[in-house]
């Protein structure tokens, strides 16, 4: 199992670091948003699974997939690095709206992904 999660984890961190730069390369942006995106997805993701797991499922994947990959694919600390060096560059607006979206949004979309999972 902690071969398992390691294995996730590590593609997590992959999928994230390919993805946040995909979308850099393509959109280049002041504002954070492939981090907001890749979190995003990972609370959803995470909310899915959760919804599965309480509704059943394997515990087993949610501990793979959602303390794993999920684990390595979210970064809390890389928005919170965001956050700061947008309020240090005079973009307080930017830094707020960073922090309290990246707050509202995964919320929501963990919430959103356990009812989809539960009405599965």
């Amino acid at each position: 199992m902690i071969l398992l999660l390691a294995l996730a984890g590590g593609l997590g961190a992959a999928a994230r670091f390919a993805l946040d730069g995909e979308l850099r390369a393509r959109r280049p942006s002041e504002f954070p948003w492939p981090i907001l995106l890749v979190n995003v997805l990972g609370s959803f993701l995470l909310g899915f699974l959760t919804g599965l797991v309480l509704d059943g499922a394997d515990e087993r994947w949610h501990l793979v997939l959602g303390v794993g990959f999920c684990g390595g694919f979210t970064t809390f600390s890389t928005a919170m690095v965001d956050t700061v060096r947008l309020a240090q560059r005079g973009a307080v607006r930017s830094a707020t709206l960073n922090l309290l979206g990246t707050l509202a949004t995964t919320v929501l979309a963990a919430a959103f992904g356990w009812g989809l999972a539960v009405l599965l």
